[in-house]
């Protein structure tokens, strides 16, 4: 069967960026990052700004993986809600760690106005549409938790929800105001070009094939030279490589594809999500959508393992739209990508010290952008000699994931049963 033509919307609609090389010869610096994403370049970002002479070196060009592929969306928090968080790290660290989570939307819209980037940002909320009776009843206690923190979030009726995203297909839903949307790869290169004029370093094209340890610190050799800093900072994610294989077996890469229609008619467009509002639903194969800047109606869901997966395999996106918005039917989609998304067992993002002077941040559960911005600052402020304790986020041990190798058919077996799982909760609903 024939495979879609990949083409990323993203990559059509933004603007170059910067010109980087890759790179030869030696070279040593106060820090060095692995990974040229949100992570690896808001630690270089504040890295940069506090004066440090930074390098980072990426495998390919900027914004080439999750960065520049994924949908845009920037969601406060992690997958646990605020009570959970307190419930495992205890009053005072959970309660940290919640106010750290909560304000990965402030960090990436004061840092896109700090350095001008132009990059689509719109901050109108996120909405998270509830499938079913029973996730309606679980997010009424997330608006509750949030709430009772000063947060603007609030509960949604179905006919609320149905007014905000024009769609008839869910009961209710949250509003939550501190969210929004950016277009994802010209928020990744407008990051390059802030480190690039605060003085940092960026070597595109330049693939870290080992790493060291010596007197002079962590030396990264690449294909054409190497980068020795006493203190370097991986930021790989999903696309962690045998540069530290215990790293890359913390986490579970799990494949994310999305599709773009044609620009929306009027009509189409003064009726869904007339807001700017982006978003993800509560099912377990949660669907997530949004519009761009251009009014193309933009859906991700779990993608296929194959490089360029077949138009069968495409159905249930195609499927999905319709079932959100049924008036979608007979508007072509144009545009088909898709990359990979980090799972960690526990649903949490990562803060790790593999060894004094040697850092990692990884593991986001798709709610990369704001939360890796986020992360990238804090490896940034433990770099620069932050005491744990201060940093608001626990440093946790690096614990690889069982049977590693077998992760790809247990996510294919899980994504099968979760399927199953949504379709009958959708069922029961409707009935």
């Amino acid at each position: 069967m024939s495979a879609v033509p990949l083409q990323s919307l993203w990559s059509v609609t933004a603007p170059p960026g910067p010109a980087c090389v890759a790179l030869s010869g030696t070279r040593r610096a106060q820090a060095a990052i692995v990974g040229a994403g949100y992570t690896g370049l808001s630690a270089a970002l504040h890295l940069a700004q506090a004066g440090r002479d930074v390098v980072v070196v990426e495998a390919g060009a900027i914004g080439a993986r999750a960065s520049g592929l994924n949908g845009g969306q920037v969601i406060p928090g992690v997958k646990h809600d605020p009570d959970t968080l307190e419930r495992l790290f205890g009053a005072v660290q959970g309660g940290q760690l919640v106010a750290t989570v909560a304000g990965g939307p402030d960090l990436v819209f004061e840092l896109i106005e700090k350095h001008q980037l132009q990059c689509d940002a719109v901050r109108a909320g996120w909405i998270q549409p509830a499938h079913s009776e029973d996730a309606l009843a679980h997010l009424a206690l997330r608006v509750e938790q949030w709430r009772r923190r000063g947060a603007a979030v609030q509960l949604l009726s179905r006919a609320e929800v149905g007014r905000l995203t024009g769609s008839q297909c869910y009961c209710g839903g949250l509003l939550d105001r501190r969210g929004g949307t950016v277009q994802p790869l010209s928020y990744v290169r407008g990051l390059a070009t802030a480190v690039l004029r605060a003085g940092g370093s960026i070597f595109t094209d330049t693939p870290a094939v080992r790493l060291s340890a010596g007197a002079a610190g962590w030396r990264i050799d690449t294909p054409h030279g190497s980068v020795t800093a006493p203190v370097t900072i991986i930021a790989t994610n999903a696309y962690s490589g045998a540069l530290h294989g215990p790293l890359r077996r913390s986490v579970v890469p799990v494949p994310s594809f999305q599709v773009a229609t044609a620009p929306l008619p009027a009509q189409l467009r003064e009726l869904i999500l007339p807001g700017g509002q982006a978003a993800s639903d509560t099912r377990r194969l949660l669907r997530y959508f949004r519009l761009d800047a251009g009014g193309r109606f933009v859906l991700g869901a779990r993608g296929s393992y194959a490089q360029a997966p077949s138009r069968h395999a495409m159905r249930h996106h195609y499927r999905a739209a319709h079932e959100i918005y049924p008036q979608l039917r007979g508007l072509p989609f144009e545009y088909h990508w898709g990359g990979f998304v980090a799972m960690t067992r526990d649903s949490l993002p990562h803060l790790h010290e593999l060894a004094p002077g040697l850092l990692a941040g990884l593991g986001y559960n798709g709610r990369g952008v704001a939360m890796a911005t986020v992360m990238g600052r804090l490896l940034a402020q433990r770099a620069l000699g932050a005491d744990a304790a201060e940093l608001g986020f626990p440093l946790t041990p690096l614990r690889p994931v069982p049977l590693h190798a077998l992760s790809g058919l247990g996510v294919r077996a899980t994504v099968q049963y979760l399927r199953l799982v949504d379709g009958m909760a959708g069922r029961r609903t409707r009935t």
